[in-house]
């Protein structure tokens, strides 16, 4: 059996970007070819690639691009397995990347190679989720929240009310700009829900109705980012803070990592008592 030095195992994980031991126990298979051994890695973690596609990639990070003038601007979801991979630095270059890329033109061939070349090497799944492109009319402030929420808010009015907006946005997500925009059937329901609640007080039908009116307004409020309670300073509405500021927002969107993916919970005891069970 041929030698397998350090160096050509340091040399063939610079070729593929697999572990250690994966490519000398691969030196090891080809005999110390280099060429048979990355060939055989590379069949290898493709299988392996594809197995990963099969697994849910609920963490990650939130890739952004602002143009220089503040007019255009975007937000990439990029999915890994573990927040070990998020933090990786390749995985965090891939999300600007696609981010920067997003500002011109869909994510296409050349970077779907790059993302099944991350998951070989990385060994998780990674996944391109979403990604959003704003065109502003007024002017663009863009907010990340860590790595892991971006919000885009196109505004009008000074920088500082286009930051403090998107860190609004950041902190209470609004599902909504304005009660205009709550489908109707939503706000049916809920006054469903209220007026049952009203009935079961036993008031009188008048405050009844002014009770149904005021938690309905509530709730409006709440979804909507107009009629939130602003963030630094829950005295006031959003609303009022823009009138205040002499400022107006005309749309925004904020990514949330992992929002919406049912995430998967392991039993770690049990999968241990598992495989040692099935080793025996």
């Amino acid at each position: 059996m041929a030698e397998i030095s350090a160096g050509l195992v340091k040399e063939l994980r610079e070729l593929t970007g697999l572990g250690m031991l994966e490519c000398k126990k691969a030196l090891a298979e080809a005999g110390g070819d280099l060429k048979k051994a990355e060939e055989l890695l590379r069949v290898k973690s493709g299988a392996k690639a594809n197995k990963a596609a099969s697994r849910i990639a609920a963490e990650g990070v939130i890739g952004a691009y602002l143009s220089p003038d503040a007019k255009l601007g975007t937000l990439v979801e990029l999915n890994s397995e573990t927040d070990f991979v998020a933090k990786n630095e390749e995985f965090i270059a891939f999300a600007q990347s696609l981010a920067e890329t997003a500002a011109s033109r869909e994510p296409g061939a050349a970077e779907e190679d790059r993302r099944q070349k991350l998951v070989q090497k990385l060994g998780e799944n990674i996944s391109i989720r979403r990604s959003k492109r704003i065109q502003a009319q007024g002017k663009l402030a863009l907010y990340l929240h860590g790595a892991k929420i971006g919000v885009l808010v196109d505004y009008e009015g000074p920088d500082e009310a286009g930051k403090d907006l998107a860190m609004h946005i950041a902190f209470a997500k609004p599902q909504f700009m304005t009660k205009a925009e709550v489908a109707p059937e939503l706000v049916q329901r809920e006054r469903e829900i209220q007026l049952a609640r009203a009935k079961e007080s036993g008031k009188p039908p008048e405050i009844a109705a002014k009770m149904v009116e005021g938690s309905l307004n509530k709730f409006l409020g709440e979804l909507t980012l107009l009629g939130q309670p602003f963030v630094k300073d829950d005295k006031q509405s959003v609303e009022k803070y823009l009138a205040a500021k002499k400022a107006k927002v005309n749309s925004y969107a904020f990514f949330v990592v992992g929002e919406g993916i049912e995430k998967k919970t392991t039993d770690f005891a049990a999968e241990v008592m598992a495989q040692a069970g099935a080793a025996r």
